[in-house]
């Protein structure tokens, strides 16, 4: 099992995060849909659970009217690939994030990427959330598949954890193609990664217009992850 995520920091700065985010986020009759992807591989064990907690943050904040469902993907192992169904219930997606640890393994990002084809082909998903370290698999075919996103208005927030090259090149890639945003953190740069997570779910649930309200609210990299939406 892994460390329990209902036990939120009640910091003033997130109380703070989740009280702007409610406020930014643009009121809709139908929900937003945004798919979160995560890296369980054994590389990114000493960030795991800190970035599952961001995550639970940023879900909460957004999903306090029900404006915004999540699907949870993550990959791990030999060939392991899991995700949740759609919810936006905060506490029955903390109750399956819970239950994951990682694992060593190769990157599946190939299979993220045709996991969210298929799921926008039934129907569209707003924005695509992925954090990882590396890249184990050919570019091209995970480019073409991010360019087709791209076309179906879906795209893709990418943040690259760590110093990897070819990584970074992939995760870069696929904001661009897909229309989306890349931006990097690590251990140390906890509050960059909620900000950007927070970006992100105010996108899938008011579109470019409240992010842009929100990172006006923000620091130069939301501003920064804003330009790169409105090429």
């Amino acid at each position: 099992m892994g460390k329990s995520l209902k036990t939120a920091s009640s910091s003033s700065e997130i109380e703070a995060f989740i009280s702007q985010a409610k406020g930014l986020a643009t009121q809709s009759d139908t929900c937003g849909r945004l798919l979160f992807a995560l890296d369980a591989t054994a590389s990114r064990s000493p960030t795991w659970d800190r970035a599952c907690q961001l995550q639970s943050e940023m879900f909460l904040a957004s999903s306090a009217n029900g404006e915004l469902q999540v699907q949870l993907c993550y990959y791990r192992g030999y060939r392991e690939f899991n995700h949740s169904g759609w919810v936006n219930n905060a506490a029955a997606l903390l109750d399956q994030m819970n239950e994951v640890t990682c694992l060593g393994g190769h990157t599946q990002i190939g299979r993220v990427l045709k996991h969210a084809l298929y799921e926008n082909s039934r129907a569209p998903i707003n924005a695509i959330v992925i954090i990882g370290d590396c890249c184990e698999e050919p570019i091209d075919a995970l480019c073409e598949m991010a360019g087709e996103l791209g076309l179906r208005g879906t795209p893709i927030f990418a943040f690259h954890e760590g110093d990897d090259p070819h990584g970074k090149l992939l995760f870069e890639q696929l904001a661009r193609l897909s229309g989306g945003a890349f931006a990097r953190f690590d251990l140390n740069s906890a509050q960059r990664l909620k900000e950007l997570l927070g970006a992100a779910a105010v996108y899938a649930t008011g579109g470019l217009t409240a992010l842009e309200r929100y990172a006006g609210a923000g620091s130069h990299e939301l501003l920064a992850l804003t330009r790169q939406l409105r090429r």
